[in-house]
């Protein structure tokens, strides 16, 4: 008689996995891992998902949990991890005779704080949280400014470089080669003889008094980001003592910053690959330790695309390993593959091309690859509305209703986004029309603002935050689902909790200019309502309440309004 032979077991289409493990995926304390695998083999085999810490503390024994059979040959497990950490996950198979087999691959999470996916940004300059013009602002200022912040809804306040200026090729007002006496300069032109990245300016206060700043922050529930930038000054304590670090000219002086046509006189890039490369990158790491050891959790890296990759990846494994609550924002306003190889690398969080994203379409196709593919696994964007250096066009010309508007993308499309200050006081007076730069930017001078200023949207901002912290729905970026709507202008999309009981749609009126009106397919299957069953509509903005009945509605925005509206069912 001829022998059965028994079906061979194979573990295959493991997901999430990046390139076999050479690359870790993401998740946060709040949030689990689920491990789905096609197994192939024998009937009465026990699959088993295997996790254990990998950084800090090593754990020495894996944890294993059963995995489902869930039709076919598709087997599905989920990891809760009690705190953050790098941990390692694979796949064990058992077989009726005894046999263990594992997948070929540990692969790697990166486990975060919540805050790395849900979180609303605030980017504020200390210097400027004075009340008498001319005066410069120092962290006691920036203090008073908290209860303001915190009334928004803000958890994140994001500080440019708070070390000391450079003073030669300073620049003045408005970008200017030549500063005037007071000129503050920029904050990204960092070291004088007072010190380098690890400085404080002392116009802004002691670190001691930086530190006061922190702890009256946390007690608002707020965490402090500082920025990170590779620029050192002319006068930074590096280029006497590692002029190797530096890029030279054929005459040997060291080269200043270049990104045509733009030109930074007042900063000279790092050479990231020097003979001393090892000891180089180690006193960078120093410095992010020293800022971590001083209570900062969060850095804000300053146009990380323009620097070799290896060293972020290097740079930010080393840091977690011992600090893996530590979250990194990349500042690259880049394409896919840069902002998925900084991603890859380990970046907690990037900004992205939603600054320029305006239409309909775009918007749908740029979002749809973003949390709806494979990205989702290991790359957040940060929806950033403005910055210090752009000033888009629509904010320009569209005004109130385009500042309203984008706000309400940012703060739904994404479960992170951010504003620069001023934003709140629709501050869109542009150095040249057309161009991005702000008239008398903050970047180069003090500034001193009302910041109760008549037509402000605080207000509006302070109920987006609240309506995203009462909404679980909109504290997740990979639930984002696009909804039809027959007006070109209309954009309708909507999210819902992982249990399933939060249920927010959200349309937006894209043109700040006009009123549109157009029909909008409500998903009530995804909600388990029949399609004539009626159901109840919150407007989270304006409160309004409404029953609908079926999947086809009308909805009318008037930009000058309220341009969008939040629905919850």
């Amino acid at each position: 008689m001829k022998k059965i032979s028994k079906p061979p077991l194979v573990i295959k289409n493991v997901y999430p996995e990046l390139v076999g493990g050479r690359y870790p995926i993401k998740r946060e304390v709040d949030r689990p891992l689920e491990v789905t695998a096609d197994i192939s083999g024998p009937s009465g085999k026990r699959v088993k998902l295997l996790f254990k810490k990998k950084y800090p503390l090593e754990g020495k024994k894996w944890s294993a949990l059963p995995m489902a059979a869930t039709g076919g040959s598709r087997y599905r497990g989920k990891i809760n991890f009690s705190e953050e950490g790098i941990y390692i996950y694979t796949i064990k198979v058992r077989l009726p005779g005894g046999e263990v087999i594992r997948y070929r691959h540990d692969l790697e999470v990166y486990v975060e704080p919540s805050r790395a996916r849900y979180a609303a940004w605030y980017e504020m300059f200390p210097r400027s949280q004075g009340t008498k013009k001319g005066r410069h602002g120092t962290f006691a200022d920036a203090e008073k400014r908290l209860p303001d912040i915190k009334r928004m809804g803000f958890n994140v306040i994001y500080l440019p470089p708070i070390h000391p200026i450079g003073k030669t090729n300073r620049k003045g007002r408005n970008n200017s080669l030549k500063a005037k006496k007071g000129d503050p300069g920029v904050p990204w032109s960092v070291g004088t003889e007072f010190g380098g990245h690890t400085a404080v300016h002392p116009e802004l206060g002691t670190l001691k008094e930086f530190r006061h700043f922190i702890g009256r922050a946390e007690k608002a529930g707020i965490e402090i980001a500082l920025d990170y930038t590779s620029n050192c000054s002319p006068d930074h304590p590096w280029i006497k003592e590692h002029p190797e670090w530096f890029f030279h000219n054929p005459d040997g002086t060291i080269q200043y910053a270049e990104n045509p046509p733009k030109k930074y006189e007042d900063v000279c890039p790092l050479n990231f690959e020097p003979e001393d490369r090892e000891a180089m990158w180690e006193e960078i790491k120093k410095i992010f330790i020293f800022w971590l050891e001083n209570g900062v959790k969060i850095f804000r890296i300053d146009n990380p695309h323009t620097k070799p990759t290896a060293f972020w990846e290097w740079l930010v494994r080393e840091v977690k390993k011992v600090y893996p609550e530590t979250v990194f924002l990349a500042e690259a306003f880049t394409d896919y593959d840069k902002l998925e190889e900084l991603a890859r690398a380990g970046f907690s969080q990037s900004y992205c091309y939603f600054t320029w994203r305006n239409g309909k379409d775009e918007l749908i196709e740029y979002f749809n690859k973003l949390t709806g593919t494979y990205l989702k696994e290991f790359l957040r964007v940060n929806l950033f509305v403005n910055t210090p250096d752009i000033l888009s066009e629509i904010l320009q010309k569209g005004g109130r209703p385009a500042f309203k508007m984008r706000i309400a993308l940012a703060a739904t499309l994404s479960s992170v986004y951010g504003i620069y200050s001023g934003y709140e006081l629709i501050e869109n007076d542009p150095l040249v029309p057309g161009k991005e730069s702000y008239m008398n930017s903050e970047k180069y001078q003090i500034k001193v603002r009302n910041w109760d200023k008549r037509g402000n949207i605080k207000d509006y901002i302070r109920r987006l935050n609240l309506i995203r912290r009462r909404n679980p729905a909109l504290q997740y970026y990979d639930n984002l689902q696009f909804f039809s709507s027959t007006d070109s202008a209309i954009l309708f999309y909507g999210k819902i909790s992982p249990d399933g009981k939060n249920r927010i749609m959200v349309a937006v009126n894209l043109d700040p200019y006009n009123s549109h009106t157009g029909r909008i397919t409500v998903p009530v299957e995804k909600f388990g309502i029949s399609s004539d069953e009626p159901y109840k509509v919150t407007d989270l903005i304006t409160g309004k309440r409404m029953t609908w009945r079926g999947r086809e509605q009308y909805i009318s925005l008037d930009p000058k309004v309220e341009p969008a509206a939040i629905l919850k069912i």
